[in-house]
């Protein structure tokens, strides 16, 4: 699945809310978009995500303008003001928001099992505000990967939470390599370091080279992120690594 941001823009002129901005997001490359002023990180966002129309150019799915496969397929990660916890609620907390919201059982069991999973259990009882950028991001994208339909995310300036761009980036690229279509919006800054280390990526880090090609292949865990159970065969959904999921 291939998302294509092309020249899409809102405004115009020197002060448009959102300068025209391309990008492609694939499995195993994530698209980034870098903007700058205070609300085009949103605007970019919920123009990614389908919820709503730029003035200038298209979001094409798979090269196809459906605003509507988009909405259902994207979930917006952490996009201030429209998708981004409050910056109190502690990780157990939010977990169990998230189960409830993905029709899952949000019980206190399986609320452990995915802090567990996703090794972030120490801060379980910490304020969402005050957990390390690389944990929250890896947090609330895999919550939004359980819900119904989602093989897609956006993910709106982790850098405002701090840390350095190579730790919280590493989950982003971690993500898209299990087969998960992520845009990253971005500052202009952080996005040139996230575009180096994306420059690094090498012909076996692809997505298409981490799928198992045979019985032998059926058990590499190399590619799997921290914390996390691995493939164990050749169907297992790449975007779906947590137990909790059916």
């Amino acid at each position: 699945m291939t998302l294509e941001l092309a020249a899409v823009g809102i405004g115009t002129g020197p002060g448009a809310a959102l300068p025209v901005v391309s990008a492609v997001a694939a499995p195993g490359h994530p698209g980034i978009v870098a903007v700058e002023t205070e609300q085009a990180p949103v605007l970019a966002s919920l123009v990614a995500g389908g919820r709503m129309k730029p003035d200038t150019g298209q979001v094409l799915l798979d090269g196809h303008d459906d605003p509507a496969a988009v909405r259902r397929t994207f979930a917006l990660v952490d996009t201030p003001g429209v998708a981004e916890p409050f910056p109190v609620m502690t990780l157990k907390q939010i977990v169990h928001e998230e189960l409830a919201f993905a029709d899952r059982r949000p019980s206190r069991s399986d609320a452990a099992t995915v802090l567990d999973e996703l090794d972030v259990t120490r801060w379980a009882d910490t304020h969402v505000q005050r957990v390390p950028t690389d944990a929250r991001v890896r947090l609330l994208a895999e919550l939004a990967l359980l819900r119904p339909d989602v093989t897609g995310l956006v993910i709106t300036a982790p850098e405002r939470h701090g840390g350095a761009v190579a730790d919280w980036f590493a989950v982003v690229r971690d993500i898209a390599r299990r087969g998960v279509t992520v845009v990253l919006v971005t500052s202009k800054a952080a996005a040139e370091t996230a575009t180096a280390l994306l420059d690094t990526i090498t012909d076996h880090d692809d997505v298409a080279d981490t799928t198992p090609e045979g019985p032998e292949d059926a058990t590499r865990t190399e590619d799997a992120p921290p914390g996390l159970p691995t493939e164990t065969s050749d169907t297992t959904d790449a975007t779906a690594p947590l137990e909790t999921r059916s």
